[in-house]
């Protein structure tokens, strides 16, 4: 429905500029958000981009900026004259802009950093200092600081005369002289306290923080696990370096959900969406895992050759069935525990609750799996009994055996500090595959 209103809203407003009812295109865009603005600005003609993007007024065209991809920014950057790019710079937040600057190429970023003023370019350099999957790659340096013997009437003037270009008004920060976290005060206890109260007495001392060094999805969890819109950001010391807001959060929860995904799928993460990617660098992606993958599936062919003997022709049938079935049971428990382990339900030294619960279930749904297997070959397909009791015991094993490596495999990757996201479907299945076969072939050989 929502894609469907910006085709229309694009088309009227291609009308309207070949008509070159530029006022009219003004008006429209007034009322509309920022980033419905910047997804319809992303449909239009890449030459039309410009005009239409010069008359948004100056604020709104800064919030449309921020929200657009990052080869249609670069497409304005260079249709800008230097005093327009100033102009955006200046009303871009810092994190924005130090998100702009990360994300050009060489040439553009020394031009964006020529037009931004002294101060601005100190604090986007500050920071691109910080590694990029950390709090301070993420952090605004634009927050209200209040002092801890200031008055409500104090604060709420500084508030007034500062905040307009503060990201975020609604909590303050109770600091000394030399930055050093008080504590927190919001806006909705300024309005309500005495006027002559002091931030002192006001402020909440149990403040959650983040390290300027804490991975940014950790800070992702925290928000929320404690229901934050704000959260400061500190040093080792704990002075108030900056502060990162849920907007800032929502687009760290999206990338890394989209990359656990394309880890778990046996995809090397891709830093550009879908349709904008190139084919070559999507094969240059999944190529790696896939041929991988193929490698270890010989396993299963020597495995295979070597038991050939044992496999009578109804047996071999049966191969395809047990081989998907490990490797959906292993693929259930792996996903489930990488799930649990990313949003911090699970823990490493939950590993033996994990897989007392995993076996658990693995035993009913095994044993579900094995009678009806063995009625099926039994009364339907009219098979021996033995041999579907061969087929149905390893279908037992085979999913108990998959749901504990599915779900130990990605709690030892985390503890061993490695991304518990590549231990999924793919991997584990590999590993299922020559199991399940091992389980099968011996219990073959014993039984028949």
């Amino acid at each position: 429905m929502a894609e469907n209103r910006d085709v229309l809203i694009t088309e009227m407003i291609m009308r309207l500029i070949e008509g070159k009812k530029y006022t009219s295109v003004r008006d429209a865009m007034e009322t509309m958000h920022a980033a419905d603005i910047a997804s319809i600005l992303e449909d239009c003609p890449k030459e039309q981009v410009p005009l239409i993007f010069r008359l948004l007024p100056k604020e709104l065209a800064a919030e449309t900026f921020a929200q657009m991809e990052e080869d249609h920014q670069e497409l304005l950057i260079k249709s800008f004259s230097d005093s327009e790019l100033k102009e955006v710079i200046d009303e871009l937040y810092v994190d924005d802009a130090a998100d702009l600057v990360g994300e050009m190429p060489a040439n553009v970023v020394k031009r964006i950093l020529r037009q931004a003023d002294p101060e601005k370019r100190k604090l986007i350099n500050e920071i691109l200092k910080y590694p990029e999957d950390s709090a301070g790659s993420i952090m605004t340096t634009e927050y209200v600081s209040l002092h801890p013997d200031m008055t409500v009437e104090d604060a709420i003037k500084r508030i007034r005369r500062t905040g307009v270009d503060k990201e975020t008004i609604n909590t303050c920060y109770v600091t000394k002289q030399n930055r050093k976290l008080l504590g927190i005060v919001t806006i909705r206890t300024l309005l309500l306290a005495e006027e002559n109260a002091t931030m002192e007495e006001l402020m909440t001392e149990d403040v959650i923080s983040a390290l300027t060094t804490q991975d940014r999805e950790e800070v992702a969890l925290n928000f929320t696990k404690y229901d934050l819109s704000a959260m400061p950001v500190v040093d080792e010391e704990n002075r108030l370096v900056g502060i990162v807001t849920v907007d800032d959060v929502m687009d760290v929860l999206q990338e890394e959900t989209t990359e656990d995904i394309e880890k778990m799928a046996a995809i090397i993460p891709l830093d550009k969406p879908y349709l904008k990617t190139a084919a070559f660098r999507m094969f240059l992606s999944r190529v790696p895992w896939l041929l991988i993958m193929m490698l270890s599936a010989t396993l299963s062919g020597f495995i295979l050759t070597k038991y050939e003997a044992a496999l009578i022709p109804i047996l071999v049938a049966s191969i395809p069935m047990l081989m998907s079935t490990g490797g959906n049971a292993g693929s259930q428990s792996s996903v489930t525990v990488i799930r649990g382990l990313s949003i911090g339900e699970i823990e490493t030294r939950d590993v033996l609750r994990v897989i007392l619960k995993e076996a658990c279930v693995a035993l009913l749904c095994g044993l579900t799996l094995a009678v009806v297997s063995f009625g099926k070959i039994v009364f339907f397909d009219g098979g021996d009994m033995v041999v579907a009791l061969v087929i149905s015991l390893t279908l037992l094993i085979t999913v108990v055996v998959a749901k504990i490596v599915g779900c130990t495999l990605p709690m030892i990757a985390t503890k061993i500090g490695f991304d518990p996201a590549v231990m999924a479907s793919p991997f584990i299945t590999t590993i299922i595959d020559a199991v399940s076969l091992m389980i099968y072939v011996n219990i073959a050989m014993c039984l028949l």
